[in-house]
């Protein structure tokens, strides 16, 4: 089967690696009993195997030149240099993010931000 993708989606961390290993890591240390400890590793071996599968999408030129407009519109610098890199990337693909901190990335002109999880 070939897939024809029409509009690329990127999700930010917050959204999946950090909070589905947040989670894992959490689920061990809240393990009571050696089967569930034995569980909670199985799980996280699982999810790791698949996060590696994920597409990591490269910082280039184009989301370098993104970034450099983002950083001198003087009320997105609150916003953060991790979100801005972000945003660049999503802007230089002209794909649309998918994310939870909707308060940060509404105010970046041009973003299309959606949130899955909320």
């Amino acid at each position: 089967m070939t897939w024809k993708l029409k509009h690329m989606f990127i999700l930010d961390t917050d959204t999946f690696k950090i909070e589905v290993l947040r989670g894992r890591f959490d689920y061990m240390l809240k393990a009571s009993t050696s089967d569930d400890l034995l569980k909670a590793q199985r799980l996280l071996n699982r999810s790791e195997s698949s996060l590696d599968k994920l597409i990591v999408i490269p910082f280039d030129t184009n989301a370098i030149n993104h970034f450099e407009s983002l950083q001198a519109v003087k009320r997105l610098r609150k916003i953060g240099r991790a979100d801005l890199l972000i945003a660049s990337i999503v802007l230089a693909h002209k794909a649309t993010l998918v994310t939870r901190n909707m308060r940060h990335f509404r105010q970046i002109p041009n973003l299309r931000v959606v949130n899955w999880v909320d």
